[in-house]
């Protein structure tokens, strides 16, 4: 099987990373995360992203860390599913949050305050978050790493000045909010219109759903030709290697 096969063959096929560690070793780690990349969301590609409608959770609160997204004795888990009953648990702890307020019951959207994301990158908070059923955050800041664990995993970060946040987490209370990822607009029913910035090749990627894995696939032709030439000029790199006894 050729290196493209076998990258294609990996997605959702195996169900604890774990598995993979212990057959492979650390001398495939290249493998383990191509896997990690393809299964991200509990063993399915990444969804595409266009229109995200729906009612948004009004938290607004400023600065939530990720150990408040999902704490830290939830990382002990070797699988993406099931974090969603963990993440924000502290804050779910509260009576009266916003969570537990029926009407957000499975809304794709949060809204937060300034600097979402900060403290430890842990990629378990876009798991955590994709779990319990959000597709998009707006706020007026993001950690960059938040960000961009988000972005792999297909979350939608929206930026938008303070006081459009503020304006959206009064509408959200009793009405639902649209994010038009193609045209980069949040509406609302009371016809405000907010547009926001999105950097065009994260854009790009997720409108059309493409994980790392489906941009190595986009480029399937190339690397095929690529195999195929250094197959016959370099053999030698195609044999196992072993290592000489100390």
């Amino acid at each position: 099987m050729d290196r493209v096969s076998r990258v294609r063959s990996l997605r959702g096929k195996i169900p604890k990373p774990i598995e993979l560690t212990r057959r492979w070793g650390e001398s495939h780690g290249a493998e383990i995360r191509i896997w990690d990349c393809a299964t991200r969301g509990g063993g399915r590609a990444m969804k595409a992203v266009s229109t995200i409608e729906g009612r948004a959770i009004p938290l607004g609160l400023k600065n939530i860390d990720t150990d408040v997204i999902i704490p830290a004795h939830w990382l002990k888990t070797v699988s993406r599913e099931g974090l969603g009953e963990g993440a924000f648990e502290t804050i779910r702890a509260t009576p009266g949050n916003p969570f537990d307020v029926e009407d957000f019951a499975q809304a794709p959207i949060l809204i937060a305050g300034d600097n979402f994301g900060c403290g430890s990158s842990r990629e378990h908070a876009a798991w955590a978050m994709l779990d319990m059923g959000l597709a998009a955050v707006i706020a007026p800041s993001f950690s960059d790493i938040f960000a961009g664990n988000a972005f792999k995993n297909g979350i939608l970060a929206v930026e938008l000045p303070q006081e459009h946040v503020d304006r959206l987490l009064e509408v959200a209370k009793e009405q639902p909010i649209t994010i038009d990822l193609e045209n980069q607009v949040v509406t609302t029913p009371f016809q405000d219109r907010f547009a926001f910035e999105i950097d065009p090749f994260r854009k790009r990627c997720l409108l059309e759903g493409l994980d790392e894995i489906g941009l190595t696939l986009g480029s399937e032709s190339a690397i095929t030709q690529h195999e195929q030439t250094r197959g016959g000029a370099l053999p030698w790199l195609d044999k196992p290697q072993r290592r000489k006894a100390a």
